[in-house]
């Protein structure tokens, strides 16, 4: 853990030193140093400017992700262990899964309006299809010796996903998740700056726009952490429910 905390550590201290290096070269006003930015980020936060578009940021983000697991998992678990269904739900899924959902924005926007439910609906939409895709990969690639040494104690159906499926597949679900969340976080700040009028997408866009660079930053800085902190919760999970990986 120690190990972790200061490889990220220095990590981000890397990357704060590039920044600063950056921003004396070009000395741009698009570009201020990081203390400028993060001194605007932390007096925005204290003033409570940010902490209203973060949360709803991270209420969409989560509950997209949540939904995309909860539709996703049990269908691409079943296709994985199903043939004759997975021969008919898989042409359709590979026919729709190359598609840039990001152009479904304004018909979802036609349908739904302009509050939460399209942007919601837009980022489940594109982490679904690459969680049904990953989960199904992963069922199929269930030892055969691991299904005759389960079969062999005569269980039921949901006792063989239960016990077998589920926990062969959970890591590499977990996995496909966060490959996903960066695509999530960049469908998120396109849509929030789509018709919108809240979430740090939103917010950054407009301070760009006023060119309050400094405001811009703090959204991009805590847009970051955001996905950072997903990461985290994500992480956290696989440590806590895939302890046999580390055995």
């Amino acid at each position: 853990m120690m190990k972790k905390l200061v490889s990220y550590s220095l990590a981000i201290a890397s990357l704060i030193i590039c920044w600063h290096l950056a921003s004396i070269l070009l000395a741009k006003p698009f570009l201020p140093t990081p203390f400028a930015a993060f001194t605007g980020f932390f007096g925005l936060l204290l003033g409570g400017q940010l902490t209203n578009h973060f949360l709803i940021s991270l209420y969409r983000i989560l509950v997209s992700l949540l939904l995309a697991f909860l539709l996703g998992v049990p269908l691409g678990l079943v296709l994985g262990r199903n043939q004759a269904l997975d021969k008919f739900v898989a042409p359709i899924i590979y026919v729709l899964y190359p598609l840039p959902k990001v152009v479904f924005l304004p018909i979802l926007v036609v349908l739904m309006g302009l509050g939460n439910l399209p942007k919601i609906a837009l980022i489940t939409l594109i982490v679904f299809f690459q969680v049904v895709v990953k989960a199904r990969d992963a069922a199929k690639a269930i030892p055969f010796q691991s299904l005759q040494a389960i079969r062999s104690l005569n269980p039921t159906t949901w006792q063989i996903y239960y016990h077998l499926i589920w926990p062969f597949c959970l890591p590499k679900i977990l996995t496909s998740l966060r490959i996903t969340l960066g695509t999530a976080i960049a469908v998120l700040f396109f849509a929030e700056t789509f018709a919108s009028s809240d979430g740090l997408g939103y917010f950054i866009l407009d301070a760009m726009e006023r060119r309050e660079y400094s405001e811009m930053y703090a959204g991009i800085i805590t847009m970051a952490g955001l996905g950072l902190i997903i990461y985290g919760v994500i992480d956290f999970i696989e440590h806590r429910f895939c302890k046999w990986q580390r055995i």
